[in-house]
């Protein structure tokens, strides 16, 4: 048996892995958030690894207020690059596997095709630097049978996201302006961790790969709004606009689309077009 950590329990993927789990019979999995284990706390992870015969770890947790992280650089640092350093060094020593969760924040956005793995990273902002540390440590300590998987416009129907913000302004009020000009795919969490535990007994690699994965297609933020207002039956105005004329702490990538050839190729994976997964989980909702 299999026992895997899954860590930022209450998040959104943490949250689907759960729900998905129990078609997983092989696995025995173990959740935990902040309260059951400070990923902080380097020495508290290995006692708590080692105590719970942990074989693999899939890594959700993150700092994730990206414009919070502006203000807080050293708890960003802490959780997003340390933490996953430790992982790593802790996979090495104890042959453990570790699945890594990333953004699309590593890149600077200003691409005119689909990012694959091997493309110049660039973050612009606090959030995707220590991101970006994350990944250079577990690439440098190198894990074995170990990968990271960058992700973009995560969503569910748990904790917080664009889609449930979405809904709850749908009904408040009678119009919305939503930024037009920052283009990407989103990613419905519960087929992120589909592909997860589906890729996961295939894993076999003497070095650390980098994968991307989000859902099929492009859009920008407006598109996807409207297209949730349109599946919901939902009369609300919406209004497009520029980045310029929403300022924020971070700087967001313009072009955020990640190129899935890689692990469809490698492990024979198919995946959802953007809006058929928004209607499963509008489904869900």
């Amino acid at each position: 048996m299999n026992n895997i950590l899954v860590t930022g329990g209450n998040g959104q993927l943490a949250s689907e892995l759960r729900e998905i789990a129990p078609n997983y019979q092989d696995y025995n999995f173990l959740f935990t958030d902040v309260k059951d284990l400070d990923v902080t706390n380097h020495t508290a992870t290995a006692s708590f690894i080692g105590r719970n015969n942990i074989t693999v770890i899939i890594n959700c947790a993150a700092y994730t207020a990206v414009d919070k992280a502006e203000s807080e650089p050293e708890l960003a640092n802490a959780i997003n690059h340390l933490a996953v350093a430790n992982f790593a060094e802790i996979a090495k020593e104890q042959d453990i596997q570790l699945i890594h969760i990333s953004t699309d924040y590593v890149f600077d956005g200003q691409n005119y095709k689909p990012y694959v793995e091997s493309d110049l990273v660039c973050p612009q902002s606090v959030y995707g630097e220590t991101k970006l540390a994350g990944e250079t440590s577990m690439l440098k300590i190198n894990p074995q049978n170990s990968i990271i998987i960058r992700t973009s416009w995560v969503y569910s129907s748990h904790g917080n996201n664009f889609v449930k913000t979405m809904l709850r302004l749908g009904t408040e009020r009678e119009q919305l302006s939503v930024i037009s000009d920052q283009v990407g795919t989103p990613t419905y969490a519960r087929d992120l961790a589909k592909i997860i535990l589906d890729v996961l007994p295939k894993l076999d690699n003497n070095e650390v790969e980098v994968f991307h994965f989000s859902n099929e297609g492009v859009c920008s933020w407006y598109d996807f709004a409207k297209a949730i207002f349109e599946i919901k039956g939902l009369p609300l105005k919406v209004i497009p606009i520029q980045t310029f004329q929403y300022p924020t702490p971070a700087k967001r990538p313009f072009y955020s689309v990640l190129d899935k050839s890689k692990i469809k190729e490698k492990y024979n994976v198919n995946i959802k077009f953007w809006k058929e997964s928004l209607i499963n989980c509008l489904n869900v909702l």
